[in-house]
This record gives structure tokens, C-alpha cells and sequence, in this order.
């Protein structure tokens, strides 16, 4: 479990994550509403130098970010989604991108064998920013990273 104390923490964590990406690597982002999962997001795409602002792909689902090198990213807001073969109709190219996808619990199983879950929980106390980040690894790549995160990788 990761601590983090402000809305700057949590986009830290995010460009923290995005140095240890590489194409096909997936993150799973969960969490109610508010929690920080576009903050996270909008520090990994600032980190991996994206083209364009990194915003809530709520309204269009998926959103790509390419990027002057390398793989694009990815960002998906699986909210509105119904289930996995609505995921699996995005026809996204896992394998030659960075992909985040909000709200994937239970359906990045139908497009994905590994990833990193990032559960996120926030405080409920209206003058405390407090979030924590719980790490669960699916799959070879998804232990990787949670064991490099855990080497305490600069922020």
C-alpha cells in the first residue's frame, strides 16, 4: 500500500508508474468516484511526454494519446461500459500501447492476461486529500512492476 497525502502525490505516482511502462503493459485503475484515477492518469500521460491534455475519457470511452516517441497511450473509462465484450469491441491494440483503463475490474480479462491493478481509496473527511493505492499484480508483467514500484523506483 502506497500512501498518498494531495491531488500532486497522486500524479507522482502516476509519472512514477509511467517510467516503468513499456508497450502491452496495462494499468487498472479502481475506485469510486473522485478518487484520483484521472489525477493518476494525467501524471503518467505528462510523464510519457503524451501530445494533448490527459482529461476523463468518460464521455468517449477510450482516448489516445500518441506521443512524439514511442507507444501511444491509451486511457479507456470503462464506467458506461455494459461488460467485457464491450471493452473487447474498442479495438484497441494492446500490445503497441499504454493502456489505462478506468473502472476494468472484471473485464480487462477478456482483452489481457497480465496487468497492474491500482485500487485506490480516498478519505472521506472533507479537509483530508488522504488517498491510498493498493498494488495487485495480475499475471508475470503485473508481478514485475509491483516489485519494482516496491523497490521504492524515484519519484
Amino acid at each position: 500500500m502506497i500512501t498518498i497525502p494531495s491531488a500532486n502525490d497522486m500524479e507522482n505516482l502516476g509519472a512514477r508508474v509511467a517510467r516503468l511502462l513499456r508497450a502491452g503493459d496495462v494499468v487498472c485503475l479502481t475506485g469510486e468516484l473522485g478518487a484520483g484515477k484521472t489525477t493518476f492518469s494525467r501524471g503518467l500521460g505528462r510523464e510519457l511526454a503524451v501530445r494533448g491534455t490527459v482529461t476523463s475519457p468518460t464521455f468517449v470511452v477510450a482516448r489516445t494519446h500518441p506521443r512524439a516517441d514511442g507507444v501511444p497511450f491509451v486511457h479507456v473509462d470503462a464506467y458506461r461500459l455494459v461488460n467485457a465484450s464491450e471493452l473487447a469491441d474498442l479495438d484497441i491494440d494492446w500490445d503497441r500501447s499504454i493502456s489505462v483503463v478506468e473502472w476494468g475490474r472484471g473485464m480487462l480479462e477478456a482483452v489481457v492476461d497480465e496487468w497492474l491493478e491500482i485500487a485506490i481509496d480516498r478519505s472521506h473527511s472533507a479537509d483530508d486529500e488522504t488517498r491510498t493505492a493498493t498494488l495487485h499484480a495480475v499475471g508475470p508483467r503485473g508481478n514485475e512492476l509491483v516489485a519494482a514500484l516496491g523497490r521504492g523506483v524515484s519519484a
